[in-house]
């Protein structure tokens, strides 16, 4: 799977929000300046962002962006869908079918249930994370997650030497 650079940078900016507080409003020049990206990037992401209501916007002196609802109720996966493509969609034949016009393997395709899959399995993921999820660092989410394993461990080993 690959992200776009228009998902990259929609992700940020939505991170950027959350991190600052769900009632925050950022300009356009401060998100640019914080995620290193030009100010017409974060101008496209976040009018793309307002469309689909994730942000708001105000007007005016005390303007900027504001997220439109707490970031644990933003699920990465409709934040993706909102900023670009799936991986695997109906049409994906139709647009990849090679020069010969209408696929060759239109009929029985072993590509097309695997990438159906990998499509389905991603779509669970991004369906269960939310904005919230994402504000924690990459140092804090392994050590959960290892300190997660490492409980089951010792749950195990501790269950078996009770016996």
């Amino acid at each position: 799977m690959k992200f776009s650079a228009q998902e990259e940078y929609g992700l940020r900016c939505l991170m950027q929000l959350a991190r600052h507080g769900d009632d925050v409003s950022l300009t356009i020049p401060q998100l640019a300046r914080l995620e290193g990206i030009t100010s017409a990037n974060a101008a496209k992401m976040m009018r793309m962002l307002r469309r689909t209501g994730f942000v708001k916007s105000t007007r005016g002196q005390a303007g900027g962006y504001a997220l439109a609802r707490p970031s644990d109720a933003i699920v990465i996966g409709d934040v993706l869908v909102s900023l670009g493509s799936p991986l695997f969609d109906d049409g994906f034949c139709d647009r990849h079918s090679g020069a010969k016009g209408p696929c060759a393997h239109i009929g029985d395709c072993s590509l097309r249930p695997l990438l159906r899959r990998v499509q389905d399995a991603v779509d669970q993921v991004m369906g269960r994370l939310t904005l919230r999820d994402l504000l924690h660092s990459e140092v804090d989410r392994v050590s959960k997650e290892r300190g997660a394993v490492s409980l089951t461990v010792v749950s195990a080993s501790t269950r078996t030497a009770e016996r």
